[in-house]
């Protein structure tokens, strides 16, 4: 269940940042903190966007970075952050991006399950503009706990 990834430990709100860089490293701080990757994997999650572009932003106000498992992925990590205000990174479709989800797997293959529950979760705009407008972390971890009842 998405509930047992995502933790409150796991989740930031209403982070400031000035720009999608630091945006993506307000998502990774987490991960490192819980011991899920090294700090390594922040700049690889930074550098892959440098290098492709912001095709991490997934759909209107969403962003999912992340990096390969051997750029420092210590354990399957997941982290949620809203930000204090939208950011451009450079997404014609999807700007601006106001919820960021770091994730990292160890290996190539284990996340599928991780990212299908995810894709599940953030499948309605609703739920994710009630993620994004969340004023506490209860509340996030209500919505989540919500799809996931609703989805064994």
């Amino acid at each position: 269940m998405l509930s047992e990834t995502l933790t409150p430990d796991m989740i930031r709100l209403k982070v400031p940042a000035r720009n999608w860089e630091e945006a993506i490293r307000a998502a990774g701080e987490p991960l490192v903190k819980a011991r899920k990757c090294e700090p390594r994997y922040i700049e690889a999650m930074v550098n892959v966007v440098r290098r492709l572009g912001p095709y991490i932003v997934l759909a209107p106000g969403l962003a999912l970075p992340h990096a390969r498992p051997e750029d420092g992925v210590l354990a399957e990590g997941i982290s949620l952050v809203t930000l204090a205000r939208p950011i451009e990174f450079g997404s014609q479709e999807n700007d601006p991006v106001s919820l960021v989800i770091a994730f990292g797997n160890p290996d190539k293959t284990s996340h599928v399950n991780l990212l299908s529950q995810l894709a599940g979760l953030l499948a309605e705009e609703s739920r994710r503009q009630k993620l994004s407008a969340a004023k506490s972390v209860k509340e996030v971890i209500e919505i989540i706990q919500q799809f996931d009842f609703a989805n064994p």
